[in-house]
């Protein structure tokens, strides 16, 4: 180690908090400084808004909630000695401010406040927090390290870069950065390139878990100046990571004198105020480099939707949930996840055959069911389907009530939105309201959650029924197109000695069974095109001649995009589910029911 450099032990304490549960937080908390302490760091950094969970949502409006966590904060900080604590938390002043506390000495020495508040996708954090504007330092052992939060390292410039200029050698970033497909890796490189520009070590902790729609990774890491990665945790679960990093030694370590200017002018005339200097306990011997290996781009993926749904069971406090399962690739998919995530002792598949289903498929339902290990219910809907003919047949032929347009009131189930209607297509209806009648009635009985099976493609454009299968409290696939759920199966089924999911689920073609000889490429594109042209429309917001250009067929195009904009209505109404792309219906995604924009 060179004569001018100090040595400093830090620990990322990438930890699964749970919104609103701030008492639990502070626990966790405390708890994770005591492993980092007794593993000899001298400074703990915890993820964006800890105390709290995130996001918080309009809980953060609440004078008390942030009253609660203040005291929380402060009741941490009361128990900290030897060590220093980063700790996210809303910080309660003329305004609210999305903060991170410096601990340390027992007591809370420092605050920083965030500067760079994302208020696009899936963040609102404009709706609940001012900015600061102020970036600053702390000093720990000799070394002086630079606070962010989050979004203000996502781009070039201050606050990293003044925090470099006025001599921080370390650079740290509490986080909550949420999940979707290849956002580890991007982050990681984004925080590479920070460090190259700064001439500073980045480390940046980043939060796990589920928080309803939104899953984050964890991922956290350590960056050298020079842009190498020194340490990586691991994805999707909670995890300590240790880095010895050798540092600049500061031009002043001497305590600061009541009357010292707060505001120190480093290099190049740039300011930051010094908000308090720590000592702590050098570390004795030497840790191992943690670098966990990111996750091939299928099983990342496949690993967001277990902790996504093993998290919202767990904080919602279910015990058991259910699945309806047909013998269709969806069914299969989400009946994998949830024992994968939950245990298959706390799934039951429920198998509802009618007339037209195939034997072959509710062979395979069954098939799947027992091979991951669930409980099976079976209950045929045939009967019920007889009472609601005899029912309806009272009503007549419907002559004073046709339909009036293609308008997004116009439902249809497993018949994508054209503006038709019929006996026949009513028929379907009836045949997935009921099974979601029966999957209500077993939750209400024992207090289950029932989990939906459609995936991203069929919400998009409406292929699916509103109080049928849509029926539910968690949509685990919502957010994964066609072509990606047999990706997924593929996957899992490669992991296993034996087949979970029979290979006629992959290679037949998918169909409802609503009626006899239905398939979905009846009314529907091949998925490889509509899943082409989805994320070009949905996801990347790209307009109808631009798509066309692309080799698409432009009549395909108009016909996609015309469902895609009559069914927002319908998605309107389905259970939250787990986001994995960069664009996902809900929190995503807004647009307006009544709306005569096109293309």
């Amino acid at each position: 180690m060179a004569d001018d450099a100090v040595r400093l032990r830090i620990a990322l304490a990438q930890v699964n908090p749970t919104v609103g549960d701030i008492e639990g937080n502070a626990s966790l908390i405390s708890a994770w400084i005591a492993k980092a302490q007794e593993a000899g760091a001298q400074l703990v950094v915890f993820p964006e808004q800890t105390v709290t969970g995130y996001p918080a949502e309009d809980l953060w409006l609440k004078p008390h909630f942030l009253d609660a966590a203040r005291g929380a904060v402060d009741a941490i900080a009361a128990g900290v000695q030897a060590i220093v604590a980063l700790v996210g938390f809303p910080e309660r002043d003329a305004a609210a401010y999305n903060s991170v506390a410096a601990l340390g000495d027992g007591q809370v020495r420092a605050v920083y406040r965030k500067v760079l508040l994302p208020n696009y996708g899936v963040f609102d954090e404009r709706r609940y927090f001012e900015p600061g504007d102020t970036p600053a330092l702390i000093e720990v052992a000799g070394a002086r390290v630079g606070l962010t939060i989050c979004e203000d390292i996502w781009y070039p410039g201050p606050p990293a870069s003044v925090e470099a200029l006025a001599g921080a050698s370390l650079i740290v970033n509490p986080s909550a950065s949420p999940y979707h497909r290849g956002r580890g890796t991007y982050r990681e490189r984004m925080v590479q390139d920070r460090a190259r520009e700064t001439g500073s070590a980045f480390a940046v902790c980043n939060l796990v878990g589920g928080q309803d729609e939104l899953v984050f990774d964890g991922h956290s890491v350590v960056v050298s100046e020079q842009g190498q990665t020194l340490a990586r945790a691991a994805q999707f679960v909670e995890q300590l990571v240790l880095c010895d990093l050798e540092l600049a030694a500061n031009p002043t370590t001497s305590a600061p004198r009541a009357d010292e200017p707060r505001v120190d002018a480093g290099p190049a005339g740039a300011t930051a105020p010094v908000l308090a200097r720590f000592e702590a306990p050098a570390p004795s011997g030497e840790v191992e480099p943690q670098l966990a290996d990111p996750l091939e781009p299928v099983a990342e993926v496949y690993e967001a939707l277990k902790l996504g749904l093993r998290d919202y069971v767990r904080k919602n406090g279910f015990e058991r949930v259910l699945v309806a399962v047909s013998g269709g690739i969806d069914s299969a998919l989400v009946t994998l996840i949830a024992a994968d995530a939950l245990g298959p002792e706390r799934v039951s598949g429920v198998v509802m055959p009618s007339p037209h289903s195939s034997h072959e498929t509710q062979a395979d339902a069954r098939t799947i069911v027992r091979a991951v290990g669930a409980d099976l219910i079976e209950i045929p809907i045939e009967p019920a389907m007889h009472s609601y003919e005899e029912l309806l047949a009272t009503s007549g032929d419907g002559a004073a009530s046709q339909p009036g347009g293609p308008g997004p009131g116009t439902e249809s189930a497993r018949e994508v939105e054209t503006g038709g209607a019929g006996t026949e297509l009513a028929a379907e209806n009836i045949q997935a309201r009921i099974r979601g009648n029966l999957m209500m009635a077993l939750s209400n009985r024992f207090g289950w959650l029932v989990l939906t099976t459609g995936n991203k493609s069929e919400m998009s454009v409406g292929y699916a029924t509103l109080y049928g299968d849509m029926a539910g409290g968690f949509a685990v696939i919502k957010d994964v197109p066609k072509t990606l759920v047999y990706e997924l199966v593929r996957y899992r089924n490669s992991l296993s000695d034996a087949e979970l999911v029979p290979e006629s689920v992959l290679e037949r073609a998918p169909s409802a069974e609503l009626r006899p000889g239905q398939l979905d490429q009846d009314s529907l594109p091949p998925y490889e095109m509509l899943d082409r042209i989805l994320a070009a429309y949905v996801e990347e917001d790209r307009g109808r001649d631009e798509i066309v250009s692309d080799g698409l067929p432009a009549e395909v195009v108009d016909e996609v995009i015309a469902m895609v904009d009559r069914s927002e209505y319908k998605r309107r109404q389905a259970p939250p589910g787990i986001r994995i792309t960069p664009r996902a219906f809900g929190r995503d995604r807004r647009l307006p029911i009544t709306n005569r924009f096109r293309g």
